[in-house]
């Protein structure tokens, strides 16, 4: 039974784009609390995050976009960086700890001092291209991660789950071309941000390393079962992944108001379960795991319960 490792920090709480925002504190708060009173958050091992420092942002994103972010900052009020998504006076610090937290994460797997790590950080990443932000996200977290892996560790082969029921289009675009990176995703599809078709299966020396498969609306916890087990064990099975990393998002369960999926939270324990075995098989068990969306809070807390809870048995 391996260790696992869970990063939080309260800044995490400042990023705020406004009432009624569906990507707000209280998704943290609703995690903590659970976690809290079921036992579960005294399992794991704590990890503090850093302040991601901008030689490793700069490695998925435009310097110039970063210093953008960093010019725009606001001292008070809110700025708008696209129709969905906002900079509070918090925010651009929590981003920064939230790529940090991912950074940290992999450097107490690299180092053995857990086995696995969550990432219970906001904003989410996924959206992010490399010159803007989109879809509630600045920093492309997991993306930041699998570089920093890479470059910081000698990782040669990085695998990329993503269960959000969104498409993790600037993931995708961060790695479309690039044969050391295989990105698998499952989505509902047609659905924001329109991008995943399964025609999309890279570009260059990356073709055939995006593994995109959309999802209808309705599909639950045994078409996404099949689905990993009969498309993603056997590409991870030829990749032969030397880390592995979850884009976390539990939109897509049957509660979610943001999407019309059917996964419970058994499905995400069967989910976890096929991608800790992934890494298991390939690589000493290595993985991270970053949270994306979700937007029911009862089912996001018990969702990453049940997430957590199957990695600690991994």
């Amino acid at each position: 039974m391996g260790t696992t490792g869970f990063i939080y920090d309260p800044r995490y709480l400042e990023h705020d784009m406004g009432a009624g925002h569906p990507e707000s504190p209280n998704r943290l708060r609703a995690i903590m609390q659970r976690l809290e009173q079921s036992g579960t958050l005294a399992s794991l091992t704590r990890i503090d995050p850093r302040t991601a420092e901008d030689e490793w942002i700069t490695l998925v994103h435009q310097p110039e976009y970063v210093a953008m972010l960093n010019r725009q900052a606001p001292t008070h009020g809110r700025i708008s960086l696209d129709a969905d998504t906002s900079m509070s006076p918090g925010s651009l610090r929590a981003a920064y700890l939230a790529a940090g937290g991912a950074l940290a994460g992999v450097d107490a797997i690299m180092t053995g001092r857990v086995q696995h790590a969550f990432c219970a950080v906001r904003p989410p990443g996924h959206h992010a291209e490399a010159d803007r932000a989109m879809g509630f996200c600045l920093f492309n977290n997991v993306a930041i991660a699998a570089r920093y892996a890479q470059k910081r560790y000698g990782v040669q082969r990085v695998l990329i789950v993503d269960w959000d029921v969104h498409h993790g289009n600037g993931t995708q675009h961060s790695f479309e071309s690039d044969p050391s990176v295989l990105f698998f995703s499952t989505h509902q599809y047609p659905h924001y941000p329109g991008t995943g078709r399964a025609g999309e299966c890279g570009r260059g020396a990356g073709e055939g390393l995006t593994i995109n498969v959309p999802m209808e609306a309705g599909e639950g916890d045994d078409e996404y079962r099949a689905v990993f087990q009969k498309v993603l064990l056997p590409a991870a099975d030829a990749f032969k992944p030397e880390f592995v990393i979850i884009s976390a998002g539990f939109d897509a369960h049957r509660d979610d108001p943001l999407a019309s999926m059917g996964l419970t939270e058994d499905g995400y324990a069967d989910l976890t379960n096929i991608v800790a075995g992934i890494a298991r098989q390939h690589c000493q068990g290595r993985l991270l795991s970053s949270l994306e969306g979700g937007y029911n809070l009862t089912a996001l807390a018990a969702s990453v319960e049940r997430h957590l809870q199957a990695l600690v048995a991994a």
